[in-house]
């Protein structure tokens, strides 16, 4: 009996030993939320936290979700940035993050019940504040900032990005993949979107072939791998789709480097590394260059981040 266990455990062993596989042969890329921005801390904010009136000083003169934002990621070395959207009552998409307009602009209102028209009148840097409202740096510099999702599609055609569908209803699932269609634009693994709940169920309906990621999806392909990706299984949750693995627990996950990385190139899962579970900030995104030595040379992943500033040239320069 002793025998045949340790048999077992050999086999499961050897099974994942990367050692044994040859190096893995791909490139690390970037994953840039936000594009460059204007950052605050992350611990203890909630959904209603308005971040726009909690931000450290500013490094720089960018406001996210703006043209010039996402440019200024991409000439940092972001291979892949994440948006937020929201439709309009005249049939586009704004790219917006906040639910309402008062926090960040000198509009009112609930953001998906205007125009665009409209929300392309106001300033998105108003309410900007890095001394809780005695000063406003970017008051009046945002003003016709907030630009629409076939504008961002025409200034950067052939980039890649994970497009943030901020509600629970199904039907916005099925309003941007009729409005992505309408433009051409592609509908299968090389749309990413971010959903949870309704909308991402809708589009397993409507765009199977999509990359959808959420909290949940994410959690659960690593959680399941963790289980039992052991056997050389990857699990379903997993299969084309997104496993997160935060750098300090990167040795708990079956096969890595090497053999784990084989195993998500054969489902079509891509991995995307974040930070580490006790960062101080409680930011998931990377943003010091230590948390990048667990990542090996010419690992295929994407480094999720909030700093592609900082992180997206050490990435590009092969830095660890």
């Amino acid at each position: 009996m002793a025998w045949g266990g340790a048999v077992v455990l050999g086999l499961g062993y050897l099974a994942n030993a990367s050692w044994l596989a040859p190096p893995a042969q791909g490139t690390t890329a970037t994953l840039a939320h936000r594009g460059i921005h204007q950052t605050f801390p992350h611990d203890g904010i909630t959904r209603d936290t308005c971040t726009a009136r909690i931000i450290d000083p500013p490094t720089n003169p960018y406001l996210e979700n703006t043209l010039a934002s996402m440019r200024a990621g991409f000439a940092a070395g972001a291979d892949a940035l994440e948006l937020d959207i929201h439709p309009t009552t005249d049939g586009d998409f704004a790219v917006f993050h906040d639910w309402t307009l008062e926090c960040r602009t000198n509009g009112k209102g609930v953001t998906r019940e205007q125009t665009m028209a409209y929300l392309k009148t106001l300033d998105v840097g108003y309410g900007y504040t890095a001394d809780k409202g005695k000063t406003f740096p970017f008051r009046g510099k945002g003003i016709g900032l907030m630009p629409s999702l076939a504008d961002v599609f025409a200034a950067f055609p052939n980039r890649q990005f994970l497009i943030n569908i901020k509600s629970n209803a199904p039907t916005e699932a099925d309003r941007l993949i009729a409005y992505l269609k309408a433009r051409g634009l592609p509908t299968d693994d090389r749309l990413w979107i971010f959903a949870d709940g309704k909308p991402r169920a809708r589009l397993a309906a409507i765009a199977p072939r999509a990359r959808v990621m959420s909290r949940k999806g994410v959690k659960d392909c690593s959680v399941q791998y963790v289980a039992y990706g052991w056997t050389g299984v990857v699990p379903p949750a997993c299969r084309g789709q997104f496993i997160g693995i935060p750098t300090n627990y990167a040795r708990w996950f079956w096969g890595w480097p090497n053999r784990l990385a084989a195993r998500m190139a054969r489902s079509n899962t891509l991995i995307l590394i974040v930070a580490p579970t006790d960062a101080p900030d409680k930011d998931i995104g990377i943003s010091r260059r230590a948390d990048l030595a667990v990542i090996p040379a010419r690992f295929p992943a994407y480094v999720v981040t909030n700093n592609i500033e900082v992180i997206g040239p050490l990435v590009r320069g092969g830095e660890r």
